[in-house]
């Protein structure tokens, strides 16, 4: 992508299109009640509010029912890993994080607020969204890089009570799960039918393996940079040794093309490429899920000649592995009862109910339902909500 010359005027740049939608900025926020006079004054500010506020100083619970702190989230980022940019700095990040924003808006009625932060430590950023935390009713971390993300979030849901969520982890790995469920059934398989093999083990590599190890996968090995990542490699840090005691039965020590001679899945998720001779050579009926964006691991039309199921993230082929399937419906259904917390179980559900709205529709070219399909935020929070409930932590 070329750089926009920093002496490019404002009106030059206003003839993209692009730029003349962000001018501005893309959400904002609106009041609830009126001010009409000076009684409503007196009820919205002072005098009024002081009651209110005396009360929450009495009962911190009364926050959840007389400030919207209980049904907004925070988007928070410190622009180190955005949207394949990489890192570009807090101020550079925060029109993805206004249009997150806006996506949980629009999809799910969540009101949510961008805060981009001018730290990368990881201490750091845990103190500064702790300190946060009493603002909102939940945490949706964004493009934060990895490995860096892990922790972050892991000290984040042990110090909060409220729901903390990396997208970048947790969205794809609904999304690529519930796409993944309809695709075994396209190809006459169950989960644990498959052999897997991802490439990638960043955040979403990693959210992937995860939630395909809870879903009952058959194998499933991960790829790095390096190789295949095996027990006993040297050089890998903690996340990667996790994923080394946990994964790859077969023993896999090679390269991600040796890796996927006969293997029923591909799972990209790295920004690496793979042959056409390397998608051949897997199991009859494969599933091939190349999802870098903006350039999959191989061309979903070269994947299709060997493949029996392909999707990308891409909106403009068939199956996109999209993460605003997921997140809003995560977040809204959590909110709704006030979810201390968003489990394994909560997220397996959520997975369970985007395949079921595709249904008996199921194709080779239709596994994975479009955001704008009205049947996916309501599906997903019903799901959310009342796996929330059963799994004991729903607070109303």
């Amino acid at each position: 992508m070329a750089a926009t010359p920093a002496s490019a005027s404002v009106d030059s740049l206003d003839q993209d299109p692009a730029f003349a939608l962000h001018r501005g900025g893309k959400i904002e926020i609106r009041s609830t009640v009126q001010v009409r006079d000076a009684d409503d004054l007196s009820l919205a500010y002072t005098p009024g509010v002081a009651r209110v506020c005396s009360a929450i100083a009495d009962n911190p619970a009364l926050a959840d029912d007389y400030t919207w702190a209980s049904r907004v989230i925070a988007v928070v980022s410190d622009g180190t890993a955005v949207l394949g940019l990489g890192d570009i700095g807090p101020a550079a990040a925060m029109p993805v994080m206004e249009g997150k924003a806006l996506l949980f808006k629009e999809f799910a009625n969540v009101d949510a607020v961008p805060i981009c932060l001018d730290c990368t430590d990881v201490d750091a950023l845990v103190e500064t969204v702790v300190r946060l935390a009493p603002s909102f009713g939940g945490i949706n971390l964004e493009d934060i890089s990895a490995p860096r993300c892990f922790e972050v979030e892991e000290r984040l849901r042990g110090l909060l009570d409220i729901p903390v969520f990396h997208d970048d982890q947790h969205g794809t790995a609904i999304v690529a799960l519930a796409a993944l469920q309809n695709a075994a059934r396209v190809t006459g398989r169950s989960l644990g039918d498959l052999r897997a093999v991802v490439a990638g083990a960043g955040a979403s590599g990693v959210a992937v393996t995860r939630i395909l190890l809870e879903a009952g996968i058959g194998d499933i090995a991960v790829a790095d940079s390096k190789g295949m990542i095996y027990d006993g490699r040297d050089g890998l840090n903690p996340v990667k040794q996790a994923l080394a005691r946990d994964t790859n039965r077969a023993g896999h020590t090679g390269s991600t093309e040796e890796a996927l001679v006969g293997a029923d899945l591909f799972l990209g998720l790295s920004g690496s490429t793979v042959s056409e001779e390397a998608i051949a050579a897997m199991a009859a009926d494969s599933i091939v899920f190349a999802l870098s964006n903006p350039t999959p691991e191989v061309h979903p039309d070269v994947a299709a000649k060997h493949a029996a199921v392909v999707a990308t993230g891409r909106s403009d082929f068939p199956n996109q592995i999209n993460n605003v399937l997921a997140f809003p419906g995560v977040f809204r259904g959590a909110l709704d009862v006030r979810a201390s917390t968003i489990t394994e179980n909560m997220k397996v559900a959520a997975a369970a109910a985007l395949a079921d709205v595709v249904g008996d529709d199921v194709s080779p070219t239709y596994i994975i339902p479009s955001p704008f399909d009205e049947r996916v935020a309501p599906a997903v929070i019903a799901a959310v909500a009342a796996q929330a409930v059963a799994d004991g932590v729903a607070r109303v």
